[in-house]
């Protein structure tokens, strides 16, 4: 195939798209290939009829239809774990802080430690869970909560559900980060025990089956409950905090409607909403995230051991301000990366005067 061709292909699978006409046709996934009559007989020649390629899928995804939901749980999954993947370095020394505070006193004395006793390959252990585990979240999270923001919407009607749209960000995260935390949880037990207990295994090939026979199948759910306690509160802050930032940045920082915005500008307030966001993440979800790393790393710990531990002072404020850093860029660039393939496959970007669900509904149906 020629460079010219594979330019013009399109890089998006066409399931995700609505149009069943689109599909209709005998094609390669990339493009279709559909004869069209010549327009003069001069310009038809012999063969009546020229093939010509048409990039395809041209058409937008339709609102709320099953592919509006895979293209956001692909969004999910690219957002998620790409994003906890970069930051591993920082994880790492933030679950060491929480675990041995006097070995790692500190930012820049956790990465030198580490540096120096396991060099800088070091500071990448546990990369593979992270990128399955948080892929898996990311995908149940994103994909769950523009579900259940849609079914949340449809009980409350069109009145209700604009009066309290908080509400329903509230209660559509909250639904989505249940599901979501359940195919985080083995991955997460794994990582913690993997960046936090030197020799314990060098991944999760290795990590996974010696976590199961220590502690059984059911030992990679000890900490589900405390990480419902961190990342739903996370979650609903995320989503909630996020949707009211951009909407305010559009109503009063910007001095045009969001439809006259370009797409350029509207993910760079997706990353800025997102940032701002993760602030306010992080220090609701810091305690239980403490008290996450804490049983993950200590075989038959409990919560009251974890309190003992740290003290009140120390479950909010051990490890904070690297996490306010760490979750600040994430869920920023989270928000960036989840806006930025939406654009992509034709949706609009998330928040702002976006359609109700009922009205785009009737809209797209039309």
């Amino acid at each position: 195939m020629a460079l010219s061709d594979r330019s013009r292909e399109s890089l998006l699978p066409s399931f995700l798209y609505a149009s069943s006409s689109a599909r209709s046709f005998a094609a390669t996934p990339s493009r279709l290939s559909v004869p069209v009559p010549a327009p003069a007989p001069a310009a038809a020649g012999a063969g009546g009829g020229a093939p010509i390629s048409i990039q395809a899928p041209k058409e937008k995804i339709e609102l709320y239809s099953p592919a509006f939901y895979a293209a956001c749980t692909a969004g999910g999954i690219a957002s998620c774990g790409l994003t906890h993947m970069a930051v591993t370095p920082l994880d790492l020394v933030k679950c060491n802080m929480q675990i041995d505070p006097a070995k790692y006193k500190s930012i820049s004395s956790g990465f030198g430690v580490l540096l120096k006793e396991q060099g800088a390959r070091g500071f990448f252990r546990g990369w593979v869970p992270t990128l399955l585990g948080y892929s898996a979240q990311g995908a149940c999270k994103f994909g769950f909560y523009e579900f259940f923001k849609k079914y949340y919407s449809d009980i409350a009607g069109p009145e209700y559900a604009q009066k309290y749209k908080t509400l329903i960000y509230l209660a559509g995260s909250a639904s989505a980060e249940v599901i979501a935390d359940v195919a985080l949880c083995p991955f997460e037990a794994v990582k913690v025990r993997v960046q936090t207990q030197p020799g314990f295994a060098r991944g999760l090939s290795d990590g996974l089956p010696k976590f199961v026979r220590s502690e059984g199948a059911l030992g990679l759910y000890k900490g589900l409950v405390p990480l419902w306690g961190r990342q739903i509160p996370y979650t609903m802050m995320k989503f909630a905090s996020f949707e009211t930032i951009v909407e305010l940045i559009y109503k009063h920082a910007v001095p045009v409607p969001k439809s006259e915005c370009s797409k350029l500008t509207q993910l760079g307030i997706s990353f800025a909403g997102g940032y701002i966001a993760g602030v306010f993440c992080a220090i609701v979800s810091h305690p239980a995230d403490n008290l996450v790393s804490f049983l993950n790393n200590a075989k038959g710990a409990t919560v009251g051991d974890a309190v003992k531990k740290f003290g009140l002072w120390g479950l909010f404020t051990r490890g904070l301000p690297i996490r306010i850093v760490m979750i600040g860029t994430l869920t920023g660039a989270q928000w960036g990366i989840y806006d930025a393939f939406k654009v992509m496959v034709g949706l609009p970007t998330t928040g702002g005067v976006t359609p109700a669900p009922a009205e785009a509904e009737s809209k797209a149906s039309a």
